[in-house]
């Protein structure tokens, strides 16, 4: 699973209120040329979402965030997510999803907690919120002296389409994670062409301009 993640270098975080809209939400994003997804666990949809997305379109990459408790943890993996995001590093739940054999990815934003997560095992890991703390030369800086670790991030907080590249061009990058391609707002009001627009704006960025890996 985490190789697979690591071949995706765009993750649409999502926050949605009705599961209703779920299959509706993954079909714009598969059209977009988007088959991963965040379903973060902030609202009660949430593993109504993921069961629905999952069963309707078994090709796409489901992850659950947000997960902040071993009660979420046991929610998200009840519920078939493939993978799951924390904004922060919990020890508690990092074993919990380690035993359960679930890809977790905890967040992260200073070399205590990043040295941690090496620690407990995690070679994956959020860096956030990636735009208030210093964006791409904040994380190029905080990382340099872990690059030999073989550690990778997925910054997310604030990312969109202006920005990304910033991101993506950085070597311990693997993904960056954004909310841009279909806010709360968006779902809510079932603008399935404004996400697949958004989805095909992203990937056109993506693939047209391939960052050079800096060193």
């Amino acid at each position: 699973m985490l190789n697979q993640i690591l071949q995706r270098q765009i993750l649409p975080v999502i926050v949605i209120d009705d599961a209703n809209n779920a299959e509706k939400l993954a079909e714009a994003l598969y059209k977009g040329g988007i088959d991963i997804i965040e379903i973060t666990m902030r609202t009660k949809a949430a593993t109504e979402t993921i069961k629905r997305i999952k069963r309707s379109y078994p090709d796409m990459l489901i992850g659950a965030g947000t997960v902040l408790t071993i009660e979420q943890a046991d929610q998200a993996i009840d519920s078939g997510a493939e993978f799951a995001l924390a904004p922060g590093l919990n020890q508690s739940i990092v074993e919990h999803f380690q035993n359960a054999g679930v890809t977790f990815i905890p967040g992260v934003m200073t070399p205590s907690e990043i040295e941690h997560g090496l620690m407990l095992g995690c070679k994956l890991l959020k860096f956030y919120p990636a735009s208030i703390v210093g964006g791409s030369e904040m994380l190029r800086t905080l990382v340099d002296p872990y690059i030999s670790t073989g550690i990778k991030f997925c910054p997310t907080g604030g990312i969109n389409i202006e920005n990304l590249m910033g991101y993506l061009s950085l070597p311990i990058v693997s993904a960056i994670g954004s909310s841009w391609i279909a806010s709360r707002k968006q779902i809510a009001e079932q603008a399935w062409d404004t996400i697949t627009k958004n989805s095909k704006a992203m990937v056109s960025q993506l693939t047209s301009k391939l960052p050079v890996k800096e060193e």
